[in-house]
């Protein structure tokens, strides 16, 4: 088991503050005969409605935090978790509830202490919940956790210091996820080996989807896994995205794709020709190249088409026509 004690911090130049009220008390209460001032709490919204019903039907009380309340003179008021009570009173099979009653007389200190509860909290990162989900044994974690041992991928819980990363790290856990639930996780292993044996690093999740796309989508079948990883490796991962990012502001489409039109026609430049005397203009990939198109500029016009489609190919090369007319 890997725990420790909680230990004090040595913190430099901090000044504690004195405790400015009494100790606080627990007490069980019937969460109906709470109150809610909504001179500062928060209406419910859509978000709000669907973490009150998973409470509900997840109910466990080892997930439960107490609500944080005050005396007023009209009864115990919720200061700090209104979602955890409402879904109490709404729940058929909970009777009471435990409160942590503090002393905040007046509305402005338990707004201000309200303020206090959801501004001094540090947010719980993706990467985090999934250390902790996989600890659980949650299935879901348990797979993304697989693959990354398989692909060699290295899933940080923060980001390092600096933001200076190692080759084959990554916080895109999400973007991870999401992957394996698409793809399975043998083809996801596949497609994000291609961007761990490139040694890139960090991986991110435009690059995940890059990988996907240039691997899955059936018109770049023929692209060679190998040719792949070694131009991106060869490429300097700022060059790339300086051009992926070019891409994708003049055609209006995701960074993603901007990577993936990138990486390709690196990939199609260094792969020899059959043909070493012209391309051929016959229809390959179901794209036939128009008579218009010249000969220096089929092999342009059949890559931004396999990416794009075959208007943006033809906008494409007009555009290389006219800057090379200049």
């Amino acid at each position: 088991m890997n725990r420790r004690p909680i230990t004090a911090l040595a913190l430099a130049d901090v000044h504690p503050g004195a405790p400015a009220t009494s100790k606080p008390e627990v007490t069980w209460i019937k969460p109906t005969e709470l109150l809610v001032d909504a001179g500062y709490q928060r209406d419910l919204s859509d978000a709000s409605l669907r973490l009150i019903r998973r409470i509900v039907e997840r109910w466990d009380w080892r997930r439960f935090k107490p609500p944080i309340v005050a005396w007023t003179d009209d009864g115990l008021e919720v200061i700090d978790g209104q979602h955890s009570a409402i879904a109490a009173a709404t729940h058929p099979g909970i009777d009471l509830i435990p409160v942590v009653v503090v002393e905040a007389t007046a509305q402005s200190d338990r707004a201000e202490a309200f303020v206090g509860h959801n501004r001094d909290r540090v947010a719980v990162t993706a990467a985090q919940m999934h250390v902790a989900a996989v600890a659980a044994g949650d299935p879901a974690a348990r797979s993304v956790a697989r693959v990354a041992a398989a692909a060699g991928l290295i899933l940080l819980r923060l980001p390092p210091a600096r933001a200076v990363y190692k080759p084959r790290e990554t916080i895109a856990i999400a973007a991870v996820r999401g992957l394996v639930t698409l793809e399975g996780e043998e083809r996801a292993t596949e497609i994000l080996s291609v961007l761990t044996e490139a040694e890139l690093g960090p991986i991110t999740a435009a690059q995940m989807k890059a990988a996907q796309h240039l691997m899955t989508d059936p018109q770049f079948a023929d692209l060679d896994r190998a040719g792949l990883i070694q131009t991106i490796r060869a490429t300097p991962a700022r060059q790339a995205e300086q051009e992926a990012k070019e891409h994708a502001a003049v055609h209006c489409v995701p960074l993603w794709r901007g990577i993936a039109a990138v990486w390709f026609k690196a990939v199609r430049k260094k792969a020899p020709r059959t043909d070493a005397r012209s391309p051929s203009r016959m229809p390959k990939g179901g794209i036939a190249i128009p008579a218009w198109v010249p000969e220096d500029l089929i092999e342009d016009y059949r890559d931004v088409a396999h990416l794009e489609g075959e208007e943006r190919a033809a906008s494409h090369v007009r555009k290389l026509k006219m800057e090379a007319a200049r």
